[in-house]
């Protein structure tokens, strides 16, 4: 079996990777568990040394780096490049903050020395997605290696060439030999690696489904797991917000990646007395995009990453649709070349209907009216989703307590949620448990071991 890469703004097959055997994969990751033997007893100073070459050595390949991840995925270049950014930004993160995040913690007890000590666990397995092809593995890579584990990339099997080209990045930073690798290997080979005693730990973003079948097989092995899984993230138009920027922002976080982003504005909810307005604000924003070749500079939406994304995207509108949602822009297949979908707008999106139950990646943006703050609060919790969420209105003081309300990982007040090195990361309920960035992501894949001293 191969893995294909393939350029979805094309069709076109770029290249394909011949699928690694179980031995293979079995002799990775003895040369993992003696990599980390090395790794584990390098000074933090050391490793974050290691970092900082990472982040040099993304910014020197930055156009490379961004090409490649626009020909495997689809998105924008002007998007690809600022991944790149934001790659070599949390390497340079941790390397500054690692010592200070992972230094022993002094606990004051009836005993004369108490402290609780962070230390490395081993080899960890990341099983990563495509749409953030490199800062998905990136915010993981960076914290776990820094606190002195090891690593094994399971990469989403049609972006081989990103998972190379990592690997690249962390050899060339001067790692210790295996300390970093990718495995070419199919989703059904993932239980076997698991279960294999030198895996202490496993971290995933994917979907709902594949964080389930990991999480079942990690428990029944005893093994620690961080989940990052699908949201459906509301973005509430409360009457006191400023509407222009609010839909500007709504259209953003929507489409950005070509709206294949967990944390991306799925169901706008708005309030009934300003719907009209905002509604023709959103609507304005949309036309605006340009749709086109995502190497191109100026292109705002490319294509989806697989041919099968059209079907399933297509199914939840044509769905809600059915049962009553309207159609103001778009909403149906490109016929362009590649696997484009037309930049979309839908009202009248209602619990019950898909766009509102389920998950959606691509660039459709469903509205949902609400007739007041509390049913907009209510509206955004009824989902099974709790990854992040906005809230729009110039009221500070009704947005302190909305914050509260909104059952979410991440919450943003009159601005875009996004994943920052200095703020953890993660959701609740269906959209998973454990947090990834700042000293909490750190802290996921660590001993954190209580040492007192009595005389």
């Amino acid at each position: 079996m191969s893995l294909k890469s393939i350029n979805p703004a094309t069709g076109q097959v770029l290249t394909t990777v011949r699928e690694e055997s179980s031995k293979t994969v079995q002799e990775k990751i003895e040369k993992a568990q003696e990599a980390f033997q090395e790794w584990k007893k390098k000074a933090i100073p050391v490793r974050a040394k290691h970092l900082r070459a990472a982040a040099d050595l993304l910014r020197e390949r930055k156009q490379q780096y961004a090409r490649l991840i626009t020909e495997e995925m689809g998105k924008p270049i002007a998007q690809s490049h600022a991944e790149i950014e934001k790659c070599a930004w949390v390497c340079d993160y941790y390397a500054e903050h690692a010592k200070m995040i992972l230094k022993d913690e002094v606990i004051k007890t009836e005993a004369p020395n108490s402290y609780v000590s962070f230390e490395p666990l081993g080899v960890v397995l990341a099983v990563m997605p495509w749409n953030f092809p490199f800062w998905q593995v990136f915010r993981f890579a960076a914290p776990a290696l820094v606190a002195g584990n090891v690593g094994l990339l399971k990469h989403a099997s049609n972006v081989p060439q990103c998972a190379q080209a990592i690997e690249e990045v962390w050899r060339d930073a001067a790692l210790p030999p295996h300390a970093f690798q990718a495995l070419f290997v199919s989703s059904g080979k993932v239980k076997r690696i698991i279960e294999h005693p030198h895996i202490v730990a496993v971290t995933l973003t994917g979907s709902e489904y594949a964080g389930s079948k990991v999480a079942e097989v990690a428990g029944r092995n005893i093994k620690k797991t961080v989940l990052e899984l699908g949201g459906s993230d509301p973005f509430i138009v409360l009457k006191e917000a400023n509407l222009k920027e609010a839909a500007k922002v709504a259209v953003q976080s929507r489409m950005i990646n070509n709206g294949q982003s967990c944390i991306a504005a799925k169901r706008i909810i708005v309030e009934e007395s300003i719907a009209k307005s905002f509604l023709a604000l959103l609507e304005k924003e949309i036309k605006a995009l340009k749709v086109g070749d995502p190497q191109q500079q100026d292109t705002q939406i490319g294509p989806l990453a697989r041919e099968e994304f059209i079907k399933d995207l297509n199914d939840l509108v044509r769905g809600s649709v059915k049962k009553g949602a309207k159609v103001i822009l778009g909403s149906e297949p490109s016929k362009r070349k590649g696997y484009f979908y037309k930049p979309s707008l839908i009202s009248g999106v209602k619990p019950g209907m898909p766009l509102f139950d389920k998950e959606s990646f691509g660039p459709v943006l469903p509205v949902i009216l609400a007739k007041d703050e509390e049913e907009a609060i209510s509206l955004a919790n009824q989902s099974d989703y709790g990854l992040g969420g906005a809230i729009w209105t110039e009221n500070k003081e009704l947005a302190q307590r909305l914050v509260k309300q909104l059952q979410v990982g991440s919450v943003a007040v009159n601005g875009m949620v996004a994943s920052d090195p200095r703020i953890p990361f993660g959701g609740i309920k269906r959209s998973g448990y454990g947090r990834e960035l700042s000293h909490f992501g750190v802290k996921e894949f660590v001993n954190i071991k209580s040492v007192v001293f009595h005389n």
